[in-house]
């Protein structure tokens, strides 16, 4: 890791304010000589009021800045919505650029071909072991036997009242128990 002042551009973790790191990104976006690299997770999330979609950073309360530090050091750091730069005791360590690079293609891949915004989508199929989440079978665990993705709803073979009984479930209503989290 190189850490000297006077290399040219290089990647730096840059600490922002608490749910700011987009307007962080904004801002030092309009610096010039500045790349920034904020990228979001958008997933829909079943509240009180109804599905609705939420977004978030992928790195909370931080962000990926290239910049020449020596010219630019101070400018970022007193940008809107930045807190500063990591910092381990008076070091700031840089990012290596390869690290940088394969994070961003494998984001612009799941992104679908580019942006710094990944949607995820549920992942459920035929044969998955589930919980209920809510409802009237809340805590109840079951498998799905069918998947109606247009409708946001499935169909899950439940165990009671001293039978296997088919439900139709929302989809958001459902967690499932040791599936993996999708990677990047």
């Amino acid at each position: 890791m190189n850490t000297s002042a006077t290399d040219k551009p290089r990647w730096f973790c840059v600490r922002t304010q608490t749910k700011r790191e987009h307007i962080a990104a904004k801002h030092l976006r309009e610096l010039e000589g500045v790349e920034v690299f904020c990228p979001r997770v958008r997933y829909r999330k079943a509240t009180r009021r109804g599905k609705i979609w939420w977004l978030e950073p992928l790195f909370p309360g931080y962000l990926l800045a290239k910049f020449d530090r020596e010219e630019m050091e101070r400018a970022v750091t007193y940008c809107q919505g930045v807190r500063g730069l990591v910092r381990f005791g008076t070091e700031i360590p840089d990012v290596p650029d390869a690290t940088v690079r394969n994070l961003i293609r494998q984001v612009h891949e799941q992104a679908g071909g580019g942006g710094e915004m990944i949607t995820i989508a549920p992942s459920i199929s035929i044969g998955d072991e589930v919980e209920v989440a809510t409802g009237p079978f809340q805590g109840m665990k079951g498998i799905i036997r069918s998947v109606a993705p247009a409708t946001e709803r499935v169909k899950v073979l439940l165990e009671f009242l001293g039978q296997i009984q088919p439900v139709d479930l929302d989809l958001f209503s459902i967690l499932t128990p040791g599936k993996p989290i999708p990677k990047l």
